[in-house]
């Protein structure tokens, strides 16, 4: 069922006017500015701009994309994904899988840390040891089947998991598998090691300030040939108005998360260009069903659902950059479910009287939290999204938050009834995010709890049968869409900016290698 849009819309184009007039505000300040920006330095150094800083230097305890791009260039792991997003060795040079829990791995020789340290069996060991046993760290809960590292000389570890495990592999081309230097780390500790971080990958650290920028240099020594560039500058500029400004002044060479209604801006330069691709982000709403929580009825988390047009949120903010989704695993990715993509439920009076079942027939109130300015015109989905729910009856008291303040939220587990997030998937398996629906990922969070899909994620989690693996994750994704923990909206697509400069393609990980980015 679908009513019109009359109410939605309107409050969209006031958003949108709003919106507008703030970009072409910044774009005259922009060119009133006519400065040559940071990249007419040379050609030796790259500058990237990101709609949110990093929180970490510790590349175990960050799940961001925005951090990963960062390690993924500063760190090396066991693995990698090259282009077409296929397993390939990073640090390994030959590998076998002796039995069904044991992997022998013989690593590269001459590799070596950015201070002049061979990397080791033992740094693996370390590296690998610290995410599997802190449960402290964010990427723990992806390396609990990882039972024992075994090092058997410098250069051969064997590693041993709790049962048969498919996507070691891919697990150990993730971040949070990122190697670090176990007698440097050891020596100065956690709080040192993240003012003056080390690793092995083509870039060394120089620089952190906070909110505003990143700044790596070439490591002379890199294994596998010297860096492309001499230095490479990370900004983090959240306003997407002012990332575009610096792209269109020279200030960056590349702009992420460049939103449909900053289109018009690149492409209507000669120097720029609009690049896109595909992602493995859906943005959903994290959802309570923490006992005494109203979200706590299934009744009124339906309703919630129902209440939201997804597609009218792709058609009408993101001009059709997105996909309407219903499961939190999107097309492309292992495991995901046909049946739940391109797909969502909109029946607004329905909505109404299962509220009304709840006992909310006079309506109800909630709280929705959502980011400004980490994703493209997140604020503008998030008003949208509350104008739909106010017409099936829910009053939302709309908290927005610039990202520090809205990840502090998220990661303390401090959300209310609603929170509104974009989640990738970092292993381009259904076990990756399908994790966020076991009881220990779910604790405190959204504390949900289901005994059979507790069993199937942890049958498929050890399933050598790849396609019975995919029906187990499969079915868990048609549970999860009718119980709603997560309410997912929509995959959505990459949109970058590039100077005409560079030779830029994106990926479906959104991982940017800063290697592979060439000076036309």
């Amino acid at each position: 069922m679908r009513s019109p849009y009359k109410l939605f819309f309107v409050a969209y184009l006031m958003v949108m006017l709003l919106v507008s007039g703030c970009s072409n505000q910044s774009s005259t300040r922009e060119n009133e500015k006519g400065t040559k920006g940071e990249t007419g330095k040379d050609k030796t150094t790259l500058v990237l701009a990101q709609s949110a800083d990093i929180t970490t230097m510790d590349p175990q305890n960050s799940l961001s994309t925005t951090g990963d791009r960062v390690f993924r260039n500063m760190f090396n792991r066991l693995f990698y994904r090259d282009a077409n997003m296929e397993v390939q060795p990073e640090l390994v040079e030959a590998y076998e899988n002796v039995d069904d829990v044991t992997w022998k791995f013989k690593l590269k020789q001459g590799v070596t840390f950015h201070n002049g340290d061979p990397l080791t069996a033992e740094d693996v060991k370390f590296s690998l040891e610290r995410v599997m046993n802190d449960q402290t760290l964010k990427e723990y809960p992806y390396f609990t089947q990882l039972a024992k590292i075994k090092v058997i000389d410098d250069l051969t570890l064997e590693i041993i998991t709790d049962g048969p495990m498919p996507t070691l592999l891919r697990l150990l081309a993730k971040s949070g598998a990122d190697v670090i230097p176990k007698k440097y780390f050891e020596e100065v500790g956690l709080k040192e090691f993240q003012k003056k971080p080390i690793g092995s990958g083509p870039y060394q650290f120089v620089e952190w300030k906070r909110d505003d920028r990143v700044v790596l240099e070439a490591y002379p020594d890199y294994f596998d040939g010297a860096p492309k560039w001499k230095e490479v500058i990370v900004r983090a500029i959240p306003e997407s108005s002012t990332r575009v400004g610096e792209l269109l002044t020279g200030g960056v060479d590349i702009a992420t998360d460049i939103p449909p209604n900053e289109w018009d801006r690149v492409n209507g330069d000669e120097g720029v260009s609009l690049v896109t691709g595909d992602t493995t982000r859906i943005m959903l709403l994290v959802v309570r069903t923490t006992e005494g929580s109203v979200t706590a009825d299934p009744k009124v988390r339906e309703a919630i659902d129902l209440a939201i047009n997804e597609k009218a949120i792709v058609d009408s903010v993101l001009k059709g950059t997105g996909v309407p989704v219903r499961s939190r695993v999107p097309e492309g990715v292992i495991g995901s479910n046909p049946d739940l993509y391109d797909a969502y439920v909109y029946d607004v009076e329905k909505a109404k009287k299962l509220l009304a079942e709840a006992g909310f027939k006079d309506g109800l109130e909630i709280t929705l939290t959502a980011p400004k300015g980490r994703y493209p015109l997140d604020g503008e989905v998030a008003q949208l999204i509350a104008s739909m729910l106010g017409e099936a009856g829910i009053k939302v008291n709309l908290k927005l938050l610039e990202s520090s303040a809205f990840l502090d939220i998220y990661n303390s587990n401090s959300n209310e009834e609603l929170l509104m997030i974009g989640l990738a998937d970092g292993l381009l398996d259904a076990s990756y995010s399908l994790v966020h629906y076991t009881k220990e990922r779910a604790t405190g969070q959204t504390d949900y709890y289901n005994e059979k899909v507790e069993k199937l994620y942890h049958d498929a989690g050890r399933n050598l049968n790849e396609e019975e693996r995919i029906k187990q994750y499969q079915e868990i994704q048609a549970i999860i869409a009718e119980e709603r923990p997560h309410i997912t909206l929509f995959q959505q697509g990459s949109n970058y900016g590039v100077s005409d400069r560079v030779e830029f393609k994106p990926r479906l990980d959104e991982v940017i290698n800063f290697s592979d980015i060439s000076v036309k």
